[in-house]
């Protein structure tokens, strides 16, 4: 083999290891983030998982399974991320009610998009608006029959998700001033899904919704003034690594552009 054949072979290998060696460093840096919490998080990021995943160079396992227990499991390591659907004060609070621990000051929380929450009707209720004030009186049972707002003689049945729902928070927080919704009018489910069940079956039902799911079953909505929002958020246990920034900038990222 002539010289400059010989070292034509040796600049192809060492491009050639080179190459490689990248690739296995880049492989070294790729981590698998556990994620736990709000359903409606997970509801919302799963169709675009995989172009996260593909922009922050890292694998995700979405584990949905409500905001509350998403944080527990952050605070006692089975996660690295957890996924909330109101705004971490409130969720704090939440937690809060039944133990208390220095760390809850140790989590951050970083907005990822923001939605409208949903005020589902059964399509037999003809009415369509009305205020905040209206809604905190039907949370409250003090408005007891649609009459009241120039519908039908029925009785107004609440329906909530229980547990830590992260709709129930943000409602029980901007309408009720941290106050519980109790009472025989209220329904309490476990599930989003079952909120809408609920309000398909109830004549007298006012579920408070995700958005997506009730415009997926084309239910009728009670309008406010004022939309209240659901923001949804992704939280770390301190500052959060560089493979967990390369997440929430992906995330952010790519739902910006799919809402």
């Amino acid at each position: 083999m002539t010289p400059i054949g010989k070292r034509l072979v040796r600049q192809i290998l060492t491009a050639a290891s080179m190459l490689v060696s990248t690739v296995v460093w880049s492989a070294s840096l790729a981590e698998t983030l556990v994620i736990q919490g709000s359903t409606t998080f997970a509801r919302s990021v799963e169709p675009l998982k995989s172009m996260i995943e593909a922009i922050s160079k890292h694998d995700l396992v979405l584990v949905p399974n409500k905001s509350i227990p998403g944080l527990i499991a952050l605070l006692e390591g089975r996660a690295q991320m957890a996924m909330i659907s109101a705004p971490l004060k409130a969720e704090i609070a939440e937690l809060e009610k039944t133990s208390s621990g220095e760390a809850y000051n140790r989590l951050q929380a970083h907005e990822i998009l923001n939605t409208r929450i949903a005020f589902a009707l059964h399509p037999s209720n003809p009415v369509r608006t009305a205020s905040r004030d209206q809604l905190r009186q039907l949370l409250l049972g003090q408005i007891a029959n649609w009459t009241a707002l120039g519908g039908p003689d029925l009785p107004v049945r609440v329906v909530l998700v229980s547990g830590g729902g992260g709709v129930t928070t943000v409602i029980e927080s901007q309408l009720l001033n941290g106050q519980r919704a109790t009472g025989a009018h209220v329904i309490n489910v476990k599930t989003p899904v079952q909120v809408i069940q609920v309000v398909e079956q109830e004549p007298g039902a006012v579920g408070f919704a995700q958005l997506a799911l009730t415009k997926r079953k084309g239910l009728p909505e009670l309008t406010t003034e004022e939309p209240i929002q659901q923001i949804l958020s992704l939280v770390t246990l301190g500052a959060p690594t560089s493979a967990m920034i390369d997440v929430i900038q992906a995330a952010r990222q790519v739902a910006e552009k799919a809402m």
